[in-house]
């Protein structure tokens, strides 16, 4: 009899296995092209739209500037001809304006991550973009009153803009699957840049044809109508959102398990001594280096070198921008597959995406250092800076890895790092391009490619893809497939019998 009960049991179990299989397939085969229908991906296009503005907001200064400082003639009554400008900044000025942004931003890295986790990162996400968008409103009364004022508004726009790619992390812990995690974060994070692509021009047609103030009052009124869609549309986990189909509900749970009702305390020593996260900051360093001097430095390479200016054909200058968004989103597909496929373990595919990022980049920036034609630079500068996309894949995605509850402060740990190359590389390139030789600029590209490899090898080194121990203790996870098992994944999503929580050992 007892033999029986057994056999009955097993039964229902494998049936009940079997049933939940089949949802999670038809939810997954639906993810495709009919994006619309699943909730997570309406998050992702969200996302996506959120960070279009976070770079629309943070980018339309740069464009604006030269429009409020620039020199033009006025007619008085009397016929006389007078050169004016709005504001007299000199490029001292101008330069502690621009950079002035990113004295805030620094800051709320590891707040943002801390207070996404706490009271849910849409809100946050929200909130930071929101602020940031209604700051940019009153820009312009801020620039009229004085310069103090004007460097003021933009350290408090840093201050709440700082808070929005660490709090996401919390967003993805409750709504990415597993096997989703590579594409969801890389085709919200490709927003950035198709921000970047589009308020840029975007801008500089508002400045001319209509006025400076117009670049303020467009990008901060978008950015207004953004946040309140966003807390309308965008719910803190799938158990609260009124729209999500009870099949798509219990796929995202089946793979990431109930997260809802968890009171989190972050393990804090455990964070800042382990190897998987310094390995993500050494990758983040590295990559925001590389960021930083293809960016603001090789363009005044390719003047002060080769006699060309890449910002005068704005085809040129988009063209890296849209290669990152459409690398981005096939990298975090690629990523997603070979981990589901059983191709790669998740180390494996965080590592090898990473490193071969930055080889990448190293082999086509040393190409660019020696190229004599500008045509031939260029081509190297556009392919380094579009493939340099594929590292996203791997960072940014790995703290959801590591530990889903404690991603968002992961992420805001590493950025925090992230953002010193902004403020270090210009002064170090300052200080060695003194006569603009081709000798000076290749010691910049030298220690750039150092910085690459450096993060490369530490990475290699270091990278960890499995939940960690000090996660665990409140992380629940879904029960483990016997195919994960023999594949040898097993060890990546452990699991203990009954309630599915691993407790640390």
């Amino acid at each position: 009899m007892k033999n029986q009960t057994g056999e009955i049991q097993r039964s229902n179990v494998h049936l009940v296995n079997s049933q939940s299989s089949d949802t999670v397939n038809r939810v997954d085969d639906g993810i495709s092209w009919k994006f619309w229908k699943t909730r997570r991906y309406v998050v992702v296009l969200m996302a996506f739209l959120g960070f279009f503005n976070v770079y629309s907001l943070r980018v339309n200064l740069s464009v604006a500037i030269v429009a409020m400082t620039q020199k033009f003639n006025t007619t008085l009554e009397n016929g006389t001809v007078i050169e004016e400008q709005h504001f007299d900044w000199d490029s001292k000025q101008q330069g502690l304006i621009l950079s002035s942004f990113f004295y805030g931003y620094i800051w709320t890295q590891l707040l943002g991550g801390y207070l996404g986790s706490k009271f849910g990162g849409h809100y946050v996400f929200g909130a930071g973009i929101g602020m940031t968008a209604l700051l940019t409103l009153l820009t312009p009364l801020a620039a009229k009153s004085s310069i103090y004022l004007m460097v003021a508004i933009r350290v408090i726009e840093g201050i709440f803009e700082g808070v929005t790619y660490p709090c996401i992390h919390a967003i993805w812990a409750r709504w990415a699957p597993v096997y989703e995690r590579s594409r969801m974060s890389s085709i919200a994070y490709a927003g950035s840049y198709a921000g970047t692509v589009v308020s840029m021009p975007l801008s500089g047609v508002l400045a001319q044809q209509v006025s400076w103030e117009s670049v303020f009052y467009v990008s901060g009124s978008i950015g207004c109508l953004w946040c309140i869609s966003w807390l309308i549309i965008i719910k803190a986990s799938p158990e609260r959102d009124p729209y999500i189909s009870p099949e798509e509900k219990a796929y995202i749970q089946n793979s990431i398990g109930d997260l809802t009702n968890q009171k989190i305390k972050h393990p804090w020593k455990s964070i800042l001594t382990s190897s998987g996260v310094w390995a993500i900051v050494a990758a983040n360093f590295a990559e925001v280096w590389g960021s930083y001097t293809f960016l603001t430095q090789l363009p005044t390479f390719l003047k002060d070198s080769l006699n060309f200016d890449l910002g005068a054909t704005g085809f040129l200058s988009a063209l890296p921008y849209l290669i990152m968004i459409i690398v981005m989103a096939i990298s975090g597909y690629i990523a997603d597959i070979l981990q589901k496929k059983k191709i790669m373990t998740t180390r494996q595919v965080r590592r090898s995406f990473i490193c071969f990022g930055f080889f990448i980049q190293i082999v086509f920036l040393l190409m660019t250092s020696f190229l004599e034609k500008p045509g031939a630079a260029v081509a190297c500068i556009v392919i380094a800076v579009g493939l340099s996309a594929i590292t996203m894949s791997g960072f940014l995605a790995n703290p959801l890895d590591l530990a889903p509850n404690h991603a968002s402060v992961i992420l805001g740990f590493s950025n925090t790092f992230g953002t010193i190359p902004g403020i270090v590389s210009p002064l170090i390139t300052g200080y060695i391009v003194t006569e603009s030789t081709k000798e000076q600029w290749r010691t910049v590209f030298y220690i750039t490619c150092g910085v690459f490899a450096a993060g490369c090898i530490l990475y290699g080194i270091l990278a960890k893809g499995e939940l960690q121990p000090w996660a665990q203790q409140t992380h629940k996870l879904p029960p483990t497939t016997s195919a994960e098992t023999e594949n040898g994944n097993a060890n990546e999503y452990p699991t203990k019998s009954g309630n599915n929580e691993i407790k640390n050992e």
